[in-house]
């Protein structure tokens, strides 16, 4: 969590070729040439492991935001609208075509990169940059969040995880805002878009996924549980006491309010994404829609989590248990049966996932692909342990 976006690449294009400006005649060649770094970072990026993409979206970032300036002065010229107060006059000579390949249209031949979609508009050249834009906000997220989920060093302490959900925050915040922008230009071009990736309701749809992502962020600041799990079972910590988790009463229901808000909005962006796949243009790829099932299902069990702290905090143990019980079937989890001994398949599968995830987590590739589900999992699994320890030894009959 978040998603791990792949961040598409475009070909070369020349706009001096295309468009000129008698008021700006040097603006065509400026667009070229930023255009022309930020495809080479694109590339570069595409080529680098795992572990050097991540301190490379920087310069993505960089790319990014120096090119974007002179594409909308180009789009506004078009329009005869004015640049920051200044007329900018921009002809077009002849029809553009550049081409970009997507990265969120499910492949239809497995192990094949997908082909390049052609178009001609500068308005869906626009989307893309906005959509890329998009991207690299989710994805420097997730850098953010790493340090929260290796186990390669000591858990950091609650000013560094403080800081580390906080920029996240704002990451998810400002790709949330950059979709949202996508669907609010939509009116000015009457033609279909030439890929999934760049529609409307594919732009809304991650739009709700990052407002989904940092609703559930703003719960996991406040939340001790998911850090104690994780340093629980990390091996470089060297802290000799855990601290017993504490959260106050009146924030448990606004918690849990937080995170079932979350899983609508991941129940929105499920329902849009699903309509994107059924309007021509291709479908969505499979990886994410899984993801967004995953973040509805984890908001729902973290809900049913903390509406279990409400009860066992007024001594309502049972409830509490039965609580838990409802998150894990949310989750998919099989409840572990009373009595039962030795492990069965799924459990033994579930563990073995588990040390996969881990070991995604400090090669830094492809980590979260559950949306937290796993991890929520481990979180309810170790208050029933403790909770049901609790239930079966208070009552214990006086004729003992």
């Amino acid at each position: 969590m978040p998603f791990s976006f792949t961040l598409p690449t475009t070909s070369s294009f020349s706009f001096s070729s295309f468009f000129e400006s008698s008021s700006h005649p040097s603006l065509p060649l400026a667009a070229s040439t930023y255009r022309g770094v930020l495809r080479d970072t694109l590339k570069k990026h595409k080529r680098l492991s795992p572990s050097e993409q991540t301190p490379h979206l920087s310069s993505v970032l960089l790319a990014l935001n120096n090119y974007l300036p002179y594409l909308l002065a180009i789009d506004n010229g078009l329009a005869s609208q004015p640049v920051a107060g200044e007329e900018v006059d921009v002809v077009l000579k002849s029809t553009p075509t550049l081409e970009w390949r997507p990265t969120l249209s499910d492949n239809l031949v497995p192990g094949q990169e997908t082909a390049r979609v052609k178009i001609k508009s500068l308005e869906y050249e626009i989307y893309f940059i906005l959509q890329t834009l998009g991207y690299t906000y989710t994805l420097l997220s997730r850098s953010s969040l790493h340090l929260l989920y290796s186990s390669a060093t000591a858990s950091p302490s609650a000013e560094q995880r403080t800081l580390a959900i906080t920029t996240a925050t704002k990451h998810l915040l400002a790709a949330a805002s950059v979709h949202d922008y996508i669907p609010k230009r939509s009116d000015q071009i009457s033609s279909s878009p030439p890929c999934v990736d760049i529609s409307q309701s594919t732009a809304s749809a991650l739009r709700s996924l990052a407002l989904a992502e940092a609703t559930l962020l703003a719960v996991l600041k406040d939340d001790p549980y998911p850090a104690i799990v994780a340093q629980n079972r990390n091996q470089n910590d060297k802290d000799w006491m855990i601290m017993a988790p504490e959260i106050p009463k009146l924030r448990v229901h606004l918690f849990a309010r937080l995170c079932l808000a979350a899983s609508e909005h991941a129940a929105n962006a499920s329902s849009l994404l699903q309509s994107s796949s059924t309007r021509g243009k291709g479908k969505i790829d499979g990886d994410l829609l899984k993801y967004v099932e995953d973040l509805r299902r984890t908001g729902r069990g973290k809900a049913c989590r903390f509406f279990g702290i409400d009860a066992e905090m007024v001594g309502k143990t049972g409830d509490a248990i039965a609580w838990l019980t409802a998150g894990m079937n949310e989750l998919g989890i099989a409840v572990k049966e009373e009595g039962k001994k030795g492990l069965s398949f799924g459990r033994m599968k579930k563990g073995w996932e588990e040390k996969r995830e881990d070991k995604r987590v400090e090669k830094g590739a492809q980590w979260g692909a559950d949306a937290g589900r796993a991890e929520e999992g481990r979180v309810l699994e170790m208050l029933q342990k403790k909770w049901n320890k609790m239930n079966d030894t208070v009552s214990i009959p006086s004729s003992l």
